[in-house]
């Protein structure tokens, strides 16, 4: 095996073709964990040997970093954090002493916003660079891309690698590109226009901004599922697009199948999660691109078929700043490829409710365990709903409070009252927890043009006096 693979920037598959590479999608789970545990072997010796972060953090592991042997000795190396990354790179700025190439072969720069704390800062060299749009294009291949396919690219173009990662796929399959990007005041009403004129074929963005555009489009007088032409929608950022009644409303807003994807943007190629275009729901996990482990919350244990825990993530072909045994924080359930039974014939291991939450994000009201896509699964299901929702928990006396603020459709000829009850009825029978609700009017709460932040938890901010 040559690690790290070349990339084919030429090589294109006949466009009938289910398979970017046949062989590799559909050979046998135990040949293909021989091939990712060379990978690892491969990967692992590369970061121990040009970058002094690992081999402190490895000083004291019992096996020989330089020549793992079995999957069970990749299992004894330590879990990386976001934490540790962080200050990794505040001691030894900008990128800390992950990069294993020199800093004049960086090609591209990219990071987080920073928005929870100290942003992290990634490195790319060129040919890791060209890899992520060779595997990207390979997964997008699966998801029903083709080269005579227009796209358009509706996340903001910033530091967020989500829509560069997009876009050098599409690229790379030889699509015909639309990088509009989102933000600017009065971009989503020049996007309906620009959709119009064009009538792509695919778009990428959030899930949110996909409903907050389907909205837009009809203040202005179009029917979406009549007056545009998308065939497909895939989606990062989000647990959106694999919360069964949220994908639902999004299909039949745009007459279109929508695609779930996303894993980090610290592990890039961050498509290696991804729906196909047979896959009723949640996403396949492109293991040999990117090895993923499921592991306990609490104990970091290794998770067989079935459980539910946090991914945990290990660059296979990565010279600069991989990542290895990178703990995510987010929160799934994984199931084998035979259980799944998708039509496509690919024999990845499968998500099948996507990833739908994150250990931080899991509220615990009055001992029940709640993620927000519960309630957003249930909220969307309902005929009345207004497109969107804010979630409060705080203290009301010595008891935790669910609050809920829902917006009611405006055509609806439910009333306020039974409205509210509806809602509340539907919410405990979820989660197990009886919220206050407030109804107000559709448009009352604001839109996203980018992810979603619903969720308020007051309870850290109570002060005991």
């Amino acid at each position: 095996m040559s690690w790290p693979s070349t990339p084919k920037s030429d090589y294109r598959p006949d466009p009938s073709s289910e398979y970017w590479d046949a062989h590799q999608e559909t050979r046998s789970p135990a040949e293909r964990r021989e091939d990712i545990l060379e990978k690892i072997n491969e990967q692992v010796r590369y970061a121990y040997d040009n970058s002094e972060f690992y081999r402190e953090f490895y000083a004291d592991v019992d096996i020989n970093p330089r020549d793992i042997t079995s999957f069970e000795e990749f299992e004894q190396l330590p879990i990386l954090r976001s934490e540790d990354i962080k200050q990794e790179q505040k001691k030894h700025p900008p990128f800390g002493r992950f990069l294993c190439i020199d800093e004049e072969d960086i090609a591209r720069v990219y990071g987080t916003s920073g928005t929870t704390g100290q942003p992290k800062v990634f490195g790319i060299g060129e040919e890791d660079w060209n890899r992520i749009g060779e595997w990207h294009a390979q997964i997008l291949w699966s998801v029903g891309i083709r080269p005579d396919d227009r796209i358009i690219i509706t996340s903001p173009f910033i530091q967020y690698l989500g829509s560069w990662g997009a876009l050098a796929g599409v690229d790379h399959i030889g699509c015909t590109t639309f990088p509009f990007g989102a933000g600017m005041e009065g971009q989503t009403q020049q996007a309906v226009e620009w959709i119009s004129n064009l009538q792509p074929d695919a778009l990428y963005g959030t899930p949110s901004y996909a409903l907050y555009l389907g909205e837009t489009a009809k203040e202005n007088g179009y029917i979406p599922a009549e007056d545009f032409s998308f065939k497909v929608m895939f989606f990062s950022g989000e647990p959106g697009a694999s919360i069964p009644s949220t994908r639902q409303e999004i299909e039949t807003m745009f007459d279109c199948e929508v695609i779930d994807q996303g894993s980090m943007a610290e592990m890039t190629p961050w498509m290696s999660n991804s729906g196909c275009q047979h896959l009723d729901n949640g996403m396949h996990v492109w293991n040999d691109i990117v090895y993923t482990e499921l592991l306990d919350p609490s104990t970091e244990a290794h998770l067989e078929y079935g459980e539910e825990g946090v991914p945990t993530y290990t660059h296979l072909e990565r010279t600069s700043q991989p990542m290895i045994r990178y703990w995510s924080g987010d929160i799934t359930m994984w199931e084998r490829h035979d259980e799944t039974g998708c039509d496509c014939g690919r024999t990845y291991p499968t998500l099948p409710k996507g990833v739908y939450g994150r250990v931080d994000d899991m509220l615990v009201v009055r001992g029940k365990n709640i993620f927000p896509s519960e309630i957003e699964d249930q909220l969307h299901a309902l005929d009345d709903f207004g497109d969107e929702f804010r979630i409060v928990v705080e203290k009301e006396g010595a008891l935790d409070s669910l609050q809920l603020v829902v917006e009611i459709a405006d055509n609806t000829v439910t009333s306020v009252d039974e409205f509210h009850d509806v809602v509340r009825t539907a919410i405990k029978s979820e989660v197990g927890v009886t919220p206050n609700v407030t109804i107000v009017p559709q448009g009352e709460l604001d839109r996203t043009q980018f992810k979603a932040d619903r969720v308020k938890d007051k309870r850290d901010l109570a002060v005991d006096i």
